[in-house]
């Protein structure tokens, strides 16, 4: 845990761990996530958290793929607006 501290400073860290329960990580890519296994752990670990979140109620919606979030607005011109 030493050397994780070393390789990423929560103290600077812009989230609260308070309201996440993530594992630590590290920011250095030492080949290990991208391993046949440590795949397929990531997959059973996402499984049983998605069967966990249907069973205590939670629902998955499907969204259309041209969906967006927010509306395309019309572009705005600032030209000419400021006094001579």
């Amino acid at each position: 845990m030493s050397e994780m501290s070393e390789e990423f400073d929560t103290d600077d860290a812009e989230f609260d761990s308070t309201e996440h329960d993530h594992t630590a990580f590290s920011l250095v890519d030492d080949g290990q996530d991208r391993t046949i296994s440590s795949k397929e752990a990531v997959r059973r670990k996402l499984e049983e958290d998605v069967l966990r979140f249907l069973r205590e109620g939670g629902q998955v919606n499907l969204v259309e793929t041209n969906t967006r979030a927010d509306p395309p607005r019309k572009p705005e011109s600032n030209y000419g607006s400021r006094p001579i």
